[in-house]
């Protein structure tokens, strides 16, 4: 049986499913879930693990349970196609499945790159996420988007970051932002939540000054 299993839920992204993978070839296990990828995806994938699995999209988090659903392991990390793991966080997951971590998950901080450069505030970093748990003692919740992993116990934390190269341009940004915030609309509007009187205009602008100011965005350029 395998110790670690790795799991990616991938969708046309031949750009970065190789750099992805080749960043945690460590794992005993790799398991892949293409959901319908026109592009080499898939290809990519099956060149670097024969875990390769097809599945419909069914949202974040029920397609990324379908895939923990998929792995042996006793420990599991999920990572995204945009993600790498570094050298050094590589050795402390492999020392919390070697011990058999005294916790059931372990959150990782996240570092940010955007358009040349890695982000240092606007909350961008740490940006701490649960990646790293014990198999059996965390899911994640059926949401649209912004999914997350519960788990059942105690958690901890690792120290070296997971490196997130997130967008490529201003563009990309803000079209990924437009469809993450359509899927945000859809979970408040299946949860029965409906905009208060003047919050369309009010939210925006404390956004800003929160991001700017408070966490200190400025210092970004």
């Amino acid at each position: 049986m395998p110790r670690l299993s790795v799991f990616v839920i991938a969708l046309n992204q031949e750009a970065n499913i190789a750099d992805c993978l080749d960043s945690v070839r460590f794992a005993d296990e790799i398991v892949v879930v293409d959901t319908g990828s026109t592009d080499r995806t898939a290809e990519l994938a099956r060149a670097r693990t024969d875990r390769v699995l097809t599945a419909p999209w069914q949202g974040f988090g029920r397609t990324k349970n379908f895939a923990l659903d998929q792995t042996r392991g006793d420990w599991v990390f999920s990572l995204d196609t945009d993600e790498r793991v570094p050298a050094a966080l590589k050795d402390e997951i492999l020392a919390v499945v070697a011990g058999d971590g005294r916790l059931n998950g372990y959150r990782v901080p996240r570092k940010n790159y955007f358009c040349g450069r890695w982000i240092r505030h606007l909350g961008w970093y740490p940006d701490y996420t649960l990646r790293l748990f014990r198999r059996g003692q965390g899911r994640f919740g059926d949401r649209e988007v912004h999914e997350e992993v519960q788990v059942a116990g105690p958690v901890g934390t690792l120290k070296t970051p997971l490196e997130h190269y997130s967008y490529r341009s201003v563009g990309e940004y803000v079209s990924r932002m437009d469809r993450y915030a359509r899927l945000a609309a859809l979970e408040l509007a299946k949860a029965g939540r409906r905009p208060f009187p003047g919050e369309l205009f009010y939210r925006p602008l404390f956004a800003f000054l929160h991001l700017y100011f408070l966490r200190r965005g400025f210092l970004e350029g």
